[in-house]
């Protein structure tokens, strides 16, 4: 089992643990899709947690690197998920354990409100450092969450911040003690279950309508993993 489900009142929440560096390997992508089946869309919220000192290190490189269809058909599902978390019909609280990094730090931008845990850990997207291409899809997600004035940075520069400065970027929304971090981020997802459907769905349409579409066409693009 690379992730379980498990509600707490109102609240799903979706835990990652692979035992290692939480990868979304091809397997990882197929159990957290089949865990959001189980998660309820006209109610409630979803909380998305980490393995202590590791929220996700992104893609699994062994698959990236091989270049081969595999690898296409893992980052085409790797965002779909995304895709899937970012327009979520309720409210998705991001419990940032510790390092994001990569596709990581995507699933923290397309969270909802994200809460990190104090303590030597890195996020940020680090594509260009690999020599891979930072595609549309991760892009428009990037545009819609970071602040404009770190843009560059965090994504052509490939920066990566200390938890405890990731919030300036908008990686994260807070930053406490790393022994409190499910607990608040908890309570946070708690209170905006309460938000009321389907005012809250119908609002986060309005508003994600043109990015959507621009992650879809991206997606639908994807044929090749580019490295060089």
């Amino acid at each position: 089992m690379l992730a379980n489900i498990k509600t707490n009142e109102n609240v799903s929440i979706i835990t990652l643990d692979d035992g290692k560096a939480n990868v979304f390997s091809p397997a990882m992508i197929k159990e957290f899709n089949l865990l959001l089946d189980k998660v309820p869309t006209n109610n409630g919220s979803l909380l998305i947690h980490g393995r202590p000192g590791i929220f996700s290190a992104g893609f699994d490189l062994k698959v990236m690197m091989s270049g081969s269809e595999p690898a296409a058909q893992m980052v085409k599902a790797g965002f779909t998920m995304l895709k899937r978390v970012f327009s979520f019909p309720r409210p998705v609280v991001a419990s940032c354990s510790g390092h994001a990094i990569a596709l990581g730090a995507f699933l923290l931008c397309s969270s909802d409100y994200r809460v990190g845990a104090k303590g030597e850990f890195k996020i940020g997207a680090n594509e260009l450092r690999n020599n891979m291409i930072v595609p549309t899809p991760l892009l428009e997600i990037a545009k819609f969450k970071l602040t404009k004035s770190h843009k560059q940075r965090a994504i052509l520069n490939a920066e990566m911040y200390a938890i405890e400065d990731a919030i300036e970027p908008g990686y994260l929304d807070e930053v406490v003690d790393a022994d409190k971090v499910f607990e608040i981020a908890l309570a946070k997802a708690k209170d905006l279950a309460t938000l009321g459907h389907p005012q809250y769905n119908e609002t986060k349409k309005l508003d994600q309508t043109d990015v959507l579409y621009k992650i879809s066409e991206g997606i639908d693009q994807i044929t090749d993993v580019v490295t060089r």
